[in-house]
């Protein structure tokens, strides 16, 4: 077992990477309980869905235009002082929602407002966030950075929204925001320990000829396009969980609603602990390519399911599905693109797997609108299946893509090893 194992070696190699690691685990955490609450909220004042799926669309726009921004700030700013103001400001965001959820009505236009700045916030930190860790490690040790990476966005998803329902029944939602103040407070600290990470030499200042250059070298590499469309495509047809409220009323489970939310992360910690195996794998389009339609296919029976356990086994394994194509996603990014283009690219990369959910809640919604929600969920997942099939057709490069004989990350590799022998 120990080869599949997920290897831990950057934790104990990288003091930095380690209070990185630490504090998005426990803000993170934190971050899910507002994750959960804002639908929840919603939903109980106004029992709608088009009333939570619209979340998704008014997060949508502030998303695209400050993660293009922000991954241009993070080839040209301190990466660790941006990630760092940026987390007060969440946590400021989360004290208007507490104030908010203290009156005797709370407002949703309210909710509305904090749920745009959160997208602002997160577009203006997740790409220097990203474009962090390939600075902390070395490039031997990317691909166990990320598995770690992404089991601390899984532990959060998990343990956030059981925490979050626990706290929400037995207390209040003013509780759990007061919570999620808690976490931001600790992981603060944890940022400030780690060292402080300026603009590379090569780093363009902000502009709009700088994103340019950006997105121009992205749509020069037919592999690296691929991971953008393929993701975007998948969630956007196939993300199901603006109906999860409703999906829970529906299976006459209305306690089970945290099992939802964890339910696909269960299944990409289930893949990521087994990890090692995709260290040792070459043919990293083809591996995301084949998990995205795995994870269409898995949403689909899911639909399709009437009880609970099967629901939540298959979301399970659409979530294994996910977190394939979520690693090697990664790996590509991290070992073939030049640090002076990292945060540009970090911000297409946010647009990829942030913008897709987002308009795939609002679809779902839509959808479960005009006809049921099981309609809703299974033809989004039939659907995501024959997209990502059709684009792979046009995606030969990625399909062929192998990492040890890609140019790019034959030649990223050559320049972190002259970086570090220097």
């Amino acid at each position: 077992m120990a080869k599949h194992s997920i290897d831990l070696t950057p934790l104990k190699k990288y003091p930095d990477f380690r209070n990185l690691w630490a504090a998005g685990l426990i803000s993170y955490l934190g971050s899910m309980i507002t994750y959960v609450a804002i639908p929840f909220q919603i939903k109980e004042l106004t029992n709608s869905y088009l009333a939570v799926g619209i979340v998704g669309a008014i997060e949508l726009v502030p998303l695209i235009v400050f993660g293009l921004y922000g991954g241009v700030l993070a080839d040209s700013v301190n990466r660790k002082k941006m990630v760092w103001a940026t987390e007060a400001g969440a946590m400021l965001l989360v004290a208007l929602l507490l104030a908010n959820s203290m009156l005797w009505e709370p407002k949703v236009w309210v909710i509305y407002i904090a749920a745009g700045l959160f997208a602002v916030v997160d577009g203006l930190q997740r790409p220097s966030a990203d474009a962090m860790l390939p600075r902390l490690v070395g490039h031997q040790d990317l691909p166990a950075a990320t598995a770690l990476m992404s089991l601390r966005w899984q532990l959060g998803l998990i343990v956030g929204p059981t925490v979050g329902g626990i706290i929400f029944s037995t207390f209040s939602i003013s509780a759990g925001f007061a919570v999620d103040m808690a976490t931001y407070v600790v992981a603060l600290v944890f940022l400030a320990r780690v060292r402080s990470m300026p603009s590379s030499k090569e780093a363009k200042k902000p502009s709009l000829a700088a994103l340019l250059d950006g997105v121009k070298y992205a749509f020069s590499r037919q592999d690296l396009i691929g991971t953008y469309i393929i993701d975007l495509a998948a969630m956007t047809l196939a993300m199901p969980m603006a109906l999860y409220p409703f999906w829970a009323d529906q299976l006459n489970a209305p306690w089970a609603l945290g099992m939802f939310y964890s339910a696909i992360t269960v299944g990409s910690v289930l893949v990521t602990v087994t990890s090692g195996w995709t260290t040792r794998y070459r043919f990293h389009g083809r591996a995301v390519i084949l998990a995205a339609i795995g994870w269409g296919l898995a949403i689909a029976v899911a639909g399709l399911s009437t009880s609970l356990v099967l629901v939540l086994l298959f979301l399970t394994i659409a979530g294994a599905f996910d977190m394939i194509s979520a690693l090697f996603r990664a790996n590509i990014w991290n070992q073939t693109i030049p640090d002076h283009f990292r945060g540009r690219l970090a911000g297409i990369e946010l647009l990829s797997y942030s913008v897709g959910p987002l308009a795939g809640q609002l679809r779902a919604a839509t959808i479960a609108s005009a006809t049921s929600l099981s309609f809703s969920v299974t033809s989004g997942g039939i659907l995501c299946a024959i997209v990502v099939a059709f684009l792979a057709f046009f995606l030969p490069k990625m399909w062929k893509y192998d990492v040890e004989t890609n140019e790019f990350a034959v030649r990223e590799r050559q320049n972190r090893k002259n970086l570090e022998n220097s």
